[in-house]
């Protein structure tokens, strides 16, 4: 692990490690609208939506065998299957799509709104907190993936800016494997701003981008970190990797351009966690 020192900060304001930008951030813009409602489908998704007390459920209906495996999970209680209605798996596939892998299951709810300020606050009391943010990943099965790695690793929220990035989704919610429910998924109004928050309140931004000259491992990411990702081929923007204490890259072969947004998470998270103390 690289002892190489930080960028200096002062009067209480964080300093990019790149060139400053005298120019303002874009101007914000109105937030999407979430939906009201989505259909959660899969027996992992619809069993951590069942054990978040955030969660509204409007339905719940399974085939007999999916209702018969629910009951037999542990991590719900019982008073949450009283509604539950038996279906058919035809009457599913028309719910959510017959191309959806959705094991007989499914639920309505609503989202669930999380505020960066919650985020901030709760990880004002673990000294090495570990926040993924996302710039302008648009396919919800990657950002469900990273959900569900963020949870692997014990990271405190993913961040995704409003604009160029799904709310809650089903296809979301399935590829997170229950992860959704166990790992706030924040959207940002203005990501610029929400890092410069971040940095405010403690956090060391580190930006991943391909071609840097150091690599991940050589920065210490002891304490609080927001580790940042761009889209594949578009990577992080301008604005985004100025706004970073450190831009590093991975080591992959050249025989590929990249590495999948969702693979490249993982491993940063797991680098984080591997300089981290045990806790």
């Amino acid at each position: 692990m690289s002892n190489n020192k930080r960028p200096q900060r002062s009067h209480g304001s964080i300093h990019s490690a790149r060139r400053p930008d005298s120019r303002r951030d874009h101007k914000d813009t109105k937030p999407q609208r979430p939906s009201e409602e989505l259909w959660i489908y899969g027996h992992h998704a619809v069993a951590a939506v069942l054990s978040n007390p955030q969660r509204k459920i409007m339905r719940l209906i399974a085939t007999p065998d999916a209702a018969a495996k629910l009951n037999k999970d542990k991590l719900v209680q019982r008073q949450m299957l009283a509604h539950m209605k038996n279906a058919e798996r035809a009457e599913i596939d028309t719910i959510v799509g017959a191309e959806k892998v959705h094991q007989g299951i499914a639920i309505l709810t609503r989202p669930i709104k999380y505020e960066l300020s919650e985020i901030i606050t709760k990880a004002s009391i673990n000294p090495e907190a570990c926040v993924i943010a996302l710039d302008q990943i648009t396919d919800p099965h990657n950002i469900g993936a990273v959900l569900r790695s963020a949870a692997t690793f014990r990271c405190c929220a993913v961040i995704a800016p409003n604009r160029h990035a799904p709310d809650e989704t089903g296809a979301m919610a399935k590829a997170a494997s229950g992860a959704l429910d166990k790992v706030p998924y924040v959207k940002a109004v203005n990501l610029v701003r929400a890092l410069k928050e971040l940095k405010e309140a403690g956090f060391w931004v580190v930006g991943l981008s391909l071609g840097e000259p150091k690599q991940l491992s050589d920065i210490r990411l002891r304490g609080r970190i927001v580790l940042v990702l761009g889209a594949e081929g578009k990577g992080l923007r301008r604005l985004v990797s100025e706004n970073c204490d450190y831009v590093a890259s991975l080591p992959i072969s050249s025989d590929m351009e990249s590495l999948n947004v969702s693979n490249a998470a993982a491993i940063a998270m797991y680098e984080k966690a591997r300089q981290s103390p045990e806790t």
